[in-house]
């Protein structure tokens, strides 16, 4: 997008405007109206974030702490640390899934222009 852009400046230099090719201009117009898509992100940058997944000591004592969960065996502490983790992971596939439709939206688009 760097070469798609240039500023407009006052006498002083400042920049106070931008110019934007239309391509461009309609990429982000577009993209502004929905507020599921994560914007700003490169292509691999998403993709990352849709392949991500719990850090692997948390996914181990997620586990751990299911299991006694599922025994009734769990202390107070352990309560609110396994619904903290619960609900990071929901946190973490919103914005996985969030990620994998902006990379949709982009390669939908890709295939029409």
């Amino acid at each position: 997008m760097s070469d798609s852009v240039q500023y407009v400046t006052n006498a002083r230099g400042d920049k106070v405007g931008v110019l934007l090719d239309l391509e461009t201009y309609q990429q982000l117009t577009n993209l502004s109206i929905d507020s599921e898509l994560l914007i700003g992100l490169s292509q691999d940058e998403l993709q990352a974030l849709a392949e991500s997944s719990l850090f692997p000591k948390s996914q181990i004592q997620l586990q751990e702490l299911l299991i006694k969960n599922s025994e009734n065996n769990l202390s107070d502490e352990e309560t609110q640390i396994l619904d903290r983790l619960l609900m990071q992971i929901d946190q973490l596939n919103i914005i996985k899934t969030r990620a994998k439709y902006t990379l949709k939206n982009f390669q939908d688009k890709h295939k029409v222009a």
